[in-house]
């Protein structure tokens, strides 16, 4: 086994724990967010529940009699 080959593959493994674990405590923070959320996680969301949320219906101009 060659020790060099070794290093190399433990040291990628590094690196992709640093980033999960980066991404994750990114996660974590608390900050608050403003305005629309990104448009990949509103499909994500869509995604689970199936259908896009329905919409009120908003009329606008003088009254229907």
């Amino acid at each position: 086994m060659d020790l060099s080959k070794v290093l190399e593959q433990l040291r990628r493994e590094l690196m992709h724990l640093d980033a999960a674990i980066l991404s994750l405590e990114r996660l974590q923070a608390k900050a608050a967010r403003r305005g629309r959320p990104p448009r990949a996680l509103a499909e994500l969301r869509r995604s689970y529940t199936g259908s896009a949320p329905a919409r009120r219906q908003v009329r606008r101009g003088p009254p229907v009699e």
